[in-house]
């Protein structure tokens, strides 16, 4: 390190440049809408709900927005902009006359089904990449990252 006024991030951990790359390149991925097949073009907010709710069939809004760790005021807006892209619908729940039901249209399927077809793309692309001791270590190393990362956001 000489002639070296400060030390680098690659200085105390080699090839971190990696790691900061890799979260530029998340967060680009964030930003930018995708089009899902014939449900048209999606903001990562949207198909992430949409997502949500293809998991687990007929949700309530307060258990998708805990499931994506958003605001359920947050959850109400997405809502609305997928209901008016006639993504999903609302329905009263049965039980409950306060609380609603969240659902995905037609046009919903098909853009949950594309969502986890590209989930599937990029899995099959790592395959071809790393043997299942890679990927073992690979995952393990994305949960210990994603520790992390919540112990900085805390």
């Amino acid at each position: 390190m000489k002639n070296k006024k400060y030390i680098t991030n690659n200085d105390l951990i080699p090839n971190s440049q990696h790691i900061g790359r890799l979260i530029l390149q998340l967060q680009r991925l964030e930003r930018n809408p995708r089009t899902f097949g014939k449900a048209g073009t999606l903001t990562p907010s949207e198909i992430h709900a949409v997502d949500a709710i293809g998991e687990d069939g007929n949700v309530l809004m307060s258990q998708i927005a805990e499931r994506l760790g958003i605001t359920k005021g947050a959850i109400t807006q997405i809502i609305s902009r997928l209901e008016k892209k006639e993504i999903v619908f609302r329905t009263s729940h049965p039980e409950d006359s306060r609380a609603v039901l969240i659902s995905l249209t037609e046009k919903g399927v098909v853009a949950f089904r594309a969502h986890m077809e590209l989930h599937q793309n990029f899995y099959q692309k790592l395959s071809k990449q790393l043997n299942a001791d890679e990927i073992a270590i690979f995952e393990k190393c994305i949960k210990i990252f994603s520790s992390l990362l919540d112990e900085v956001d805390d």
